[in-house]
């Protein structure tokens, strides 16, 4: 799907779920990316919402994009808890994790959002005949000009997932997911590719190959943080993506525990995916709070095409996963080499 004025050659949109009152956050994020990208390639941005857009929302997120805006409305049915669900149950549980003062512990709009995020996004209508999205949340900042088409990257790599850092998550959102995925893979080993990244999940274990019956080990936490992804749609439109997370759904643990959609989508992309399919993007500098990386190799800087701290740069950080990725994808430590367009 191409846009008038569009200049990117890929299908692919710019998505962002956003709330109205959000929308100075959104603005920023927005003029950091086409600053630093999306004013030489003018692709759409699509923004999504559990509530109607504002007039005033979508006339300054128009003005501020260089390509086509689109806006949608999420369905109740998609944000809000299945009927499956123990609503006494999840209540009981949200007041043990907000005593144990775990960050969004009783919020039940966070827990919305991240089953969204991992079951339904890529079903919106207005999303349909785009094949890669590029994930900007309000209130991030982009270091450096991206120089090159992420998404033809992608595309002309056979890269299905992309993502800047890599961290630990808390054990107390997601303690039974890791059971839950083990036991998915049990019934549906032809969906557990070779050459997948288990050893990125598993501390001292093998990659599983495809037609094994299960994954062994113990999940030691480390995933790619989500708010920064440039993915293939086709990815989570896939029989192995849309069968995980109906496990996952009918398994509750979005509202018992508070599973998050990064680790659902780095489980998925981990294992249904060989090694060689996932990419990182070294030569991007980002900030998230609380955490930001900025890329080391000092022609980034010299050239100008960066404007960042070298010194706070997460990928050292003791929280930080990048090293073990480093390791498994077998990659050297550093920014990584910038894509050249042919």
């Amino acid at each position: 799907m191409f846009t008038p004025g569009q200049i990117g050659k890929e299908k692919a949109s710019l998505v962002m779920l956003v709330r109205n009152r959000e929308l100075t956050d959104a603005l920023r994020s927005m003029r950091m990316i086409e600053d630093r990208f999306n004013r030489k390639y003018r692709y759409p941005w699509t923004f999504l919402n559990d509530e109607p857009f504002t007039e005033e929302f979508i006339n300054f997120t128009t003005g501020m994009a260089s390509g086509k805006t689109q806006y949608g409305l999420i369905g109740i049915e998609q944000w809000s808890m299945p009927e499956h669900i123990d609503l006494q149950k999840v209540q009981a549980n949200m007041e043990t994790m907000v005593a144990k003062n775990v960050i969004y512990a009783g919020s039940m709009s966070y827990r919305h959002m991240c089953r969204y995020n991992s079951g339904f996004f890529y079903r919106h209508e207005l999303l349909a005949n785009y094949d890669y999205y590029w994930r900007v949340e309000p209130a991030v900042e982009y270091y450096c000009d991206i120089n090159y088409d992420p998404f033809e990257l992608m595309r002309t790599n056979d890269k299905l997932y992309g993502f800047v850092m890599a961290m630990y998550e808390y054990d107390v959102t997601i303690k039974t997911l890791w059971d839950e995925t083990k036991s998915f893979i049990k019934s549906h080993p032809q969906y557990l590719a070779p050459d997948n990244a288990l050893d990125f999940f598993v501390d001292g274990g093998r990659a599983s190959r495809r037609g094994d019956t299960e994954i062994k080990g113990t999940y030691n936490l480390c995933h790619f943080w989500s708010n920064f992804e440039i993915a293939n749609l086709n990815l989570w439109r896939s029989q192995a993506y849309s069968e995980y997370f109906a496990h996952l759904d009918k398994a509750g643990g979005f509202y018992y525990e508070r599973w998050g959609d990064a680790p659902i989508h780095s489980l998925a992309a981990g294992l249904f995916l060989p090694k060689s399919k996932i990419h990182h993007f070294g030569d991007i500098g980002y900030r998230h709070a609380p955490y930001s990386r900025c890329p080391q190799d000092i022609d980034s800087h010299m050239t100008g095409r960066c404007l960042c701290n070298r010194a706070e740069h997460f990928d050292d950080d003791g929280y930080s996963c990048l090293p073990r990725w480093w390791k498994v994808a077998g990659m050297s430590i550093g920014a990584g080499p910038r894509y050249i367009p042919h």
